[in-house]
């Protein structure tokens, strides 16, 4: 459990789009919907097209989305995978509102099935990420069943809010203007695009550390505070979702010079800095030395 049960979780504005659309099991996405999931949105490019299985359009979804129902407690988000996604927004927006001045919330999608970004295609394939362009965090819950389904994460409620808040660091890089003062130079282990990872490791981390500070009108807290397995686990995810073990499981064989998010190691490190020390030390991706990552 994750949420206090009697927090005030509906004041969340995330949107669920897609509705309607056919979509992939986790269980036939495979490692390529992983490597979609890290190329894709920092080369720019809409890989959806290599992935077998994907969704196909089904029905007209509202314009701009649909509320996310039942989603009113914090009961809910800890019963229900889209709304504990949703409501994270909540706690999310308030610590950063607190750290960064003249913060402006990004747009929160639920993807159901697939949905067009300027970014690309959305969807359950591609798994979570953030569109710059657009100001919107894209997630489809359905990428946990793939961790735990195909690399053996238990990926629960406190390592999706990792994610979660992994995502939502890329928006703060992208108003406070560190995308631009590190734009894509290619892969590689001392690319700018693994340093750019590993901060959004560290801000997720620094807000599950103080995450417990933000409360409901009624100054309720919206979420409690994790325990040692939650922490373990949101290790294991960030483990999971490291170059070297994806590259291990896919091809069986590493290769530095194609890294984009760094290895589980970095990630894992990164997260528990923040989460250990705060924002204070997420600064140190981007200037670090290649050996100090």
């Amino acid at each position: 459990m994750t949420f206090n049960p009697d927090a005030d979780v509906s004041g969340n504005t995330a949107r669920r789009r897609g509705r309607g659309a056919v979509v992939a099991g986790a269980g036939g996405v495979g490692l390529l919907g992983i490597i979609a999931l890290i190329a894709g949105p920092l080369l720019g490019i809409d890989l959806t097209g290599l992935l077998g299985g994907g969704a196909t359009g089904g029905g007209t979804e509202p314009e701009g989305g649909s509320v996310i129902e039942n989603c009113l407690t914090g009961e809910d988000a800890n019963e229900n995978v889209d709304c504990r996604v949703a409501a994270s927004q909540l706690a999310l927006d308030g610590y950063w509102e607190d750290h960064v001045e003249g913060y402006r919330p990004p747009q929160l999608i639920i993807v159901d099935g697939a949905t067009s970004t300027s970014c690309g295609t959305a969807s359950n394939a591609v798994g979570p990420f953030y569109c710059p362009p657009d100001e919107t965090v894209f997630i489809d819950p359905t990428f946990f069943d793939l961790m735990q389904q195909q690399f053996g994460a238990s990926a629960g409620d406190l390592a999706q809010l990792y994610i979660v808040g992994h995502e939502w660091g890329h928006h703060i890089q992208y108003i406070t203007g560190v995308m631009d003062q590190y734009p894509n130079n290619g892969t590689g282990p001392d690319s700018n695009g693994v340093r750019i990872e590993l901060q959004a490791d560290c801000y997720a981390g620094a807000w599950i550390g103080q995450m417990t500070k933000e409360k409901d009108p009624d100054g309720v807290p919206y979420l409690l505070e994790p325990t040692e397995a939650e922490i373990t686990d949101a290790l294991n995810a960030a483990n999971t979702v490291g170059d070297d073990n994806i590259q291990e499981q896919s091809s069986g064989s590493v290769n530095p010079e194609s890294f984009t998010h760094g290895t589980s190691e970095q990630r894992k490190y990164w997260f528990a800095n923040g989460y250990q020390n705060g924002l204070d030390v997420c600064a140190e991706p981007l200037t670090a030395a290649a050996g100090d990552l």
